[in-house]
């Protein structure tokens, strides 16, 4: 996703000299190509990632376009007041981009894991969330982000679903989730790199006759709530799946819409770490399938559901 995101900015600079990326001292390998193809379009903050967010809202607010890259946790959790009181309270076009979401950089440990980002980002006013499920979201999504004025988090996974989700054609608008399965069984709403587990346990549960209803939802804020409200209302229940903590994030967002839009589903609960740290060190795959959030638990808690219902 990060090279998908790289390779779009990069394209879109030739045409518009107000795009500017800084860095905190990292991405160097994917990034030379822009470094040496636009100096004047290019900063590196160093590792003060305060620094970065403050001069970039500073460049922001002199007409730029800015964008941020660092590592998911530093450019948000390190830098949130300036977030607050510098871009969001200002309304500056200032897009913040976390490369390495969720357990994306899962062998060093808890301090580099991006399980608090979305909740945190959607609490800022004015503050645009997006994180892609695969590459192709993710070039879209630059572009889109791009062209929509002030705030934004663009959430990037390390790696991501191996292929591609896009239809021939298809056109990619933010706060519209794609529905990549159909079914009437229950629906999977994910977000972010997660989308490669959610497809995978979509592809069994049909093939044990549930076929689910697969919703990716590349938009955190503003949410599609005429596609979750359908899904509550059509489908056997919801199921949110998140690299992130259960509390605040997509599955919080889809809960408040479904309540607040008088449509409570049949069945609902939510995939992701049950509001603790993570205290293990290993592979994204494996910490993925240690916090219940990997193909086979999304099969299971389909099934878990679907007996309680028939109670």
């Amino acid at each position: 996703m990060r090279d998908a995101f790289i390779a779009r900015l990069y394209g879109l600079c030739a045409d518009d000299p107000r795009l500017y990326l800084i860095t905190g001292d990292l991405g160097f390998s994917v990034l030379d190509g822009f470094i040496a193809d636009y100096p004047q379009q290019f900063l590196n903050a160093g590792v003060a990632e305060q620094n970065m967010t403050a001069v970039g809202a500073g460049l922001a607010l002199e007409g730029r376009i800015v964008f941020t890259y660092s590592i998911a946790n530093f450019p948000v959790m390190r830098c949130f007041e300036h977030l607050r009181n510098d871009v969001c309270y200002h309304d500056a076009n200032l897009k913040v981009v976390a490369v390495g979401g969720g357990f994306s950089y899962g062998q060093l440990g808890f301090s580099h894991h991006a399980t608090e980002d979305l909740a945190i980002t959607r609490a800022l006013p004015k503050m645009t969330v997006v994180s892609p499920g695969c590459r192709w979201e993710a070039s879209e999504a630059t572009e889109a982000l791009v062209n929509r004025p002030g705030p934004a988090y663009l959430r990037l996974d390390k790696g991501g679903p191996k292929e591609n989700t896009n239809r021939p054609g298809e056109q990619f608008v933010l706060g519209k989730a794609r529905v990549l399965r159909e079914g009437d069984a229950m629906t999977l709403i994910s977000t972010g790199g997660v989308l490669d587990d959610v497809l995978a346990a979509a592809d069994q549960l049909a093939a044990q006759g549930l076929p689910c209803r697969v919703l990716s939802m590349h938009t955190i804020k503003p949410l599609d709530e005429e596609a979750v409200l359908d899904a509550a209302r059509s489908t056997g229940g919801i199921v949110t799946i998140e690299e992130h903590n259960v509390i605040g994030g997509l599955g919080g967002a889809v809960a408040e819409t479904c309540l607040e839009g008088g449509v409570p589903p049949r069945a609902f609960t939510r995939l992701g770490l049950k509001d603790v740290y993570s205290t293990i060190v290993g592979s994204q795959k494996y910490l993925r399938s240690h916090y219940g959030m990997d193909a086979p638990a999304i099969v299971a808690a389909v099934h878990r559901l679907l007996k309680r219902d028939s109670r």
